[in-house]
């Protein structure tokens, strides 16, 4: 009586748990994975700024549904905010000069496309990679190998190798973090931001190198790399909230190309 009551405990436990989820969280990953491709891959063939902003909008809605808080989110951002500016300066600089000529300087010239370039190219960046953000947030690196294996049939060679590299990219982190400590304990982290920086980037490649091949060498060792049939602890499938996932990430895309045409902005590959 004691363990039927207790199991009805965890599974009702369990329960309440996935329900206090996020609604991408209780999505397979590789659905997430697919949907990511299907809402990034169409806003390649436009260098426009209607379709960025309105892929960029409808992202937006989708942050709450991740589960990453603002300060979560505008953290995994600071690299799209610095990214952007830097790819609008060369495009400003260096792309097609066309129309009124504002500034040149030996192969650079700042004229009306290569700023509407440059403008449609910042807000390029941010409506492809913020689709990343949201759509790979708290995946699970196990979840993802399952679908991988189960459902896309990729090899389990290249299935368990994506799983220990997905898993050492939070190793990676509190690496990082340790060196950080370290050089602040020896007093050397309190000036020269720029040189401690790649003095611990050169550092943190060291210890991936040094562990990638340990991990290589024992994944081996036990058998991983073996020619055979494997089976799967989870079983992964799709549900239909996986398909209408995949299903609105194409809508976004479809409907960012669609109003740039109505818009009359739609420029295959940045050609007007």
């Amino acid at each position: 009586m004691t363990e039927v009551g207790s199991a009805g405990t965890a599974e009702g436990t369990q329960s309440a748990i996935s329900s206090k989820q996020p609604f991408l969280a209780t999505v397979n990953p590789v659905a997430r994975v697919l949907g990511l491709f299907l809402l990034t891959t169409p806003l390649l063939i436009s260098i426009d700024w209607v379709s960025a902003v309105v892929a960029l909008v409808c992202t937006l809605f989708l942050v709450p549904l991740s589960g990453l808080g603002f300060r979560r989110f505008l953290g995994r951002s600071l690299p799209l905010l610095i990214a952007a500016p830097i790819s609008g300066i060369s495009m400003a600089l260096y792309g097609n000069p066309e129309g009124k000529e504002y500034f040149s300087f030996l192969l650079a010239h700042v004229t009306d496309n290569s700023i509407s370039l440059a403008i449609a190219i910042m807000l390029r960046v941010l409506a492809i990679g913020t689709p990343v953000i949201v759509l790979t947030a708290n995946i699970d690196p196990t979840d993802l190998g399952n679908g991988l294996a189960q459902i896309l049939k990729l090899p389990s060679r290249f299935v368990l190798a994506t799983v220990a590299s997905l898993r050492l990219v939070g190793l990676f982190i509190s690496d990082w973090q340790a060196l950080t400590r370290a050089r602040r304990a020896r007093g050397l982290g309190d000036h020269g931001a720029i040189r401690r920086t790649i003095s611990q980037v050169f550092a943190l490649l060291v210890f991936a190198l040094r562990r990638g091949t340990k991990l290589a060498t024992a994944m081996e060792a036990r058998g991983f790399g073996a020619p055979i049939k494997r089976t799967w602890w989870h079983t992964s499938t799709l549900a239909t909230r996986d398909y209408a996932t995949m299903a609105a990430c194409l809508a976004i895309a479809v409907a960012a190309i669609g109003i740039s045409v109505w818009a009359g902005e739609f420029r295959f590959l940045g050609v007007a």
